[in-house]
């Protein structure tokens, strides 16, 4: 289980100064919180040793805090060490390591003393020779014990739903839950696994869209509008291929955000228009990069942020609420993702309390299959029961943490 949390932002300030051409550093995380990043380099530190450690930085960007390794590689070789990384960071249940272009990183940590070093390494060597397994201290919050229950509920339901055959073997499936009001991690779970998107990357081609018209080179007018509508509401595919087509294509889509959106998207990956049966899997991303999207859009730091909220809030059926055990007041900002063999959604529910203070949550629910379902409607409403019926175990875990529900 992770019990960390993640940031929401655009991923470099506009007035950074690159460093070196063609240099990549490898990121692990950004978060708006210091003592969160600083726990994370130390927590990597540990499990990467001393000599990495001597090059691990908490570094600041746009208001918020990154933990950066100072590799100054080519992509090439950044990339394999990201790989070899990653295969580590993932055993510990630390996510993983992503190459970032190298920057003039605004340090907020100064690097390790001479004699810090030097002991961390006599430490590290007699490790070696002893053998000693390697202790990886977990990120703890204050509130540390409520946050591991609802995860160990959801994780547990899980586990119960495979052995009742209502999950398949061939099923993966992908959690993440985050606290706007605490600005806390409440859930994750496979954050990082990166799975088809189906149609839950139509918010993020919205993105795009409003990424060009901030930028002047396209109008959000009465057609855009009635596209956009369509492509969120109606999830309809020609919609979204109308906005992909206006950015430049599937390509244009990934490069506009991967440029500027990195740190938020490091996982998506947009290599394909949607078909009009729907049937498109080569699109990608994960959990955490729709849970990133969802805080960053919550608290309107992307271009047009209002208008996708107000595009993902237009009434239609979800996975999240209806259907759900949910109380009919709570509002949902949301959109789902359907194909033979994928069944998801995402959004941000916002619940009231009985003092009629507003608590805003992001939930994020995947399920993906690795062969095609044979009976797609049957699978698809099965699944989606699932999602419902954890949608209503988080409510009641945010609510007990608030107390405006009663946990189980």
């Amino acid at each position: 289980m992770r019990a960390h949390a993640w940031l929401a932002l655009v991923f470099f300030a506009a007035a950074a100064r690159a460093a070196a051409p063609g240099t990549y550093d490898l990121s692990y995380l950004w978060h708006v919180d210091q003592a969160s990043a600083a726990a994370r380099r130390d927590a990597v530190g540990k499990l990467l040793g001393p000599t990495a450690r001597r090059h691990l930085r908490v570094v600041a960007a746009d208001g918020a805090y990154g933990v950066i390794y100072l590799r100054g590689r080519d992509r090439n070789g950044a990339m394999r060490a990201a790989k070899r990384q990653s295969l580590v960071l993932r055993r510990h249940k630390l996510g993983k390591a992503w190459i970032v272009a190298s920057r003039d990183w605004v340090m907020i940590d100064a690097p390790p003393a001479p004699v810090a070093v030097a002991r961390a390494a006599t430490k590290h060597a007699r490790a070696r020779k002893t053998r000693a397994p390697r202790v990886v201290v977990p990120l703890e919050t204050a509130r540390a014990s409520e946050k591991r229950r609802l995860e160990g509920l959801l994780a547990a339901h899980v586990l119960e739903l495979r052995r009742e055959g209502r999950l398949a073997r061939d099923e993966r499936t992908a959690w993440s839950v985050y606290d706007f009001t605490t600005g806390e991690t409440l859930v994750e779970i496979n954050a990082d696994d990166e799975l088809q998107t189906a149609s839950l990357v139509k918010p993020l081609i919205a993105l795009a869209f409003m990424s060009r018209v901030a930028d002047g080179k396209l109008v959000y007018d009465a057609s855009a509008r009635s596209h956009l509508e369509k492509m969120i509401q109606r999830s309809d595919n020609a919609a979204a291929d109308w906005a992909m087509r206006r950015v430049g294509g599937p390509a244009a889509v990934q490069r506009l955000l991967r440029e500027r959106y990195g740190a938020l998207l490091s996982g998506v990956q947009i290599k394909e228009y949607i078909p009009a049966d729907g049937r498109t899997y080569r699109n990608k991303a994960s959990a955490r990069d729709y849970s990133r999207f969802l805080l960053a859009l919550w608290r309107d730091q992307l271009p047009g942020s209002q208008e996708i909220k107000r595009l993902m809030a237009l009434p239609k059926r979800d996975r999240l609420k209806t259907g759900a055990p949910l109380p009919d007041d709570v509002q949902v900002y949301s959109k789902t993702g359907s194909t033979s063999r994928l069944c998801g959604d995402i959004g941000v529910l916002r619940a009231k309390g009985p003092d009629g203070r507003e608590y805003a949550y992001a939930m994020v629910g995947i399920i993906e299959k690795r062969r095609r379902a044979r009976h797609y409607f049957r699978w698809l409403r099965e699944r989606g029961n699932v999602i419902r019926e954890i949608s209503g175990m988080v409510y009641r875990g945010v609510g007990a943490l608030h107390g405006f529900a009663q946990a189980e």
